[in-house]
């Protein structure tokens, strides 16, 4: 699976054109985000990676999909 945290605007249509259609959109680095990543995952960042602070508040990013 593919996943896609933190884009907004263009960057996500970039990342579309390089990596193809996500599986996953997550707004945020959150734990409900780390939840969903599988090992086998592919995880890409608009800003920062793994290791950045986590959002202090989850995001239900399911709701828009």
């Amino acid at each position: 699976m593919i996943h896609f945290v933190g884009f907004k605007n263009d960057r996500y249509w970039n990342a579309i054109r390089v990596w193809g259609q996500p599986d996953f959109v997550h707004r945020r680095w959150d734990h409900r985000a780390i939840s969903d990543i599988e090992d086998a995952d592919t995880v890409i960042f608009a800003d920062g990676n793994e290791h950045q602070r986590l959002a202090r508040y989850s995001y239900n990013d399911s709701e828009f999909f």
